[in-house]
């Protein structure tokens, strides 16, 4: 039973690894890039960071969803950008902060709104209609922009007060590029889908999908959370790690055993 407790935790934490080192990934080698070049490696840094943030860009797949003129498209994506460069920007410079897994445990939040949002869970479960969606939007962009300057916090990013702002702007623009090409990929897959006489069928399966990524992304970050805040309660040796493999290469070698007797 022991053995068997220890190989589910040992199962947790490989799913949750992966996660919890990504989500968090200003890594040493980006800071020191960043101390060794210039502007353009914040762009670059910023850029890379929204095409590599699950919750950001599951947030804009669910936002886009079911837009389908152009000047609309503009008009979301518009105030959901403007809400997060605000948060970004002054956020940053301010240096005004807050736990980072917490701040995306409510983004992960924002995510499940807009799945059940799509989903007409209003509707359906309170008998009422969605709040209004543009406000929504701006204010989850809010959000959202505060937790990329979580991120930008964790750099370095001088002393000088005009310097300092020129780097949070540089990162800001890469962000607005890496959300300009994934929203060109949303949109044009979503645009092929709308073709399929299924795609009211898949828009529900896919928001579903949205709603349990984003229960997923919570349970991470609270997850990561505690490891943060109760680090003692949540150790992981690593003798103890070993001895959990051990313990599953004889669970192994005896099933093998019996097979072939």
């Amino acid at each position: 039973m022991k053995i068997k407790i220890s190989l589910i935790k040992s199962g947790l934490l490989i799913l949750l690894l992966p996660l919890l080192t990504f989500a968090h990934g200003i890594s040493e080698e980006d800071k020191q890039r960043m101390l060794d070049g210039g502007y353009l490696q914040y762009v670059g840094l910023g850029a890379s960071h929204m095409l590599t943030g699950y919750d950001h860009l599951l947030f804009l797949l669910g936002v886009v969803f079911f837009l389908i003129s152009f000047k609309d498209i503009v008009k979301f994506v518009t105030a959901f950008t403007v809400g997060h460069c605000i948060t970004l920007v002054f956020a940053t410079y301010y240096q005004i902060t807050w736990n980072f897994w917490l701040v995306d445990a409510i983004i992960a939040v924002s995510v499940i709104y807009k799945g059940f949002d799509n989903n007409g869970g209003f509707q359906k479960h309170f008998n009422m209609p969605s709040p209004n969606l543009l406000g929504i939007v701006f204010a989850f962009g809010l959000l959202h922009g505060f937790g990329l300057s979580t991120r930008l916090q964790q750099l370095p990013l001088g002393e000088d007060a005009w310097q300092m702002l020129l780097r949070i702007l540089s990162f800001n623009v890469g962000v607005e590029v890496g959300q300009i090409a994934a929203l060109i990929v949303m949109v044009g897959v979503l645009a092929i889908c709308r073709k399929s006489n299924s795609f009211l069928r898949f828009s529900y399966f896919a928001n579903l999908g949205l709603m349990v990524a984003g229960i997923y992304l919570l349970f991470v970050q609270l997850h990561g959370y505690q490891h943060d805040a109760n680090a003692e309660m949540f150790r992981f040796p690593v003798e103890e790690h070993r001895h959990i493999h051990e313990d599953m290469e004889i669970q192994n070698a005896t099933k093998s055993s019996r097979n072939s007797l």
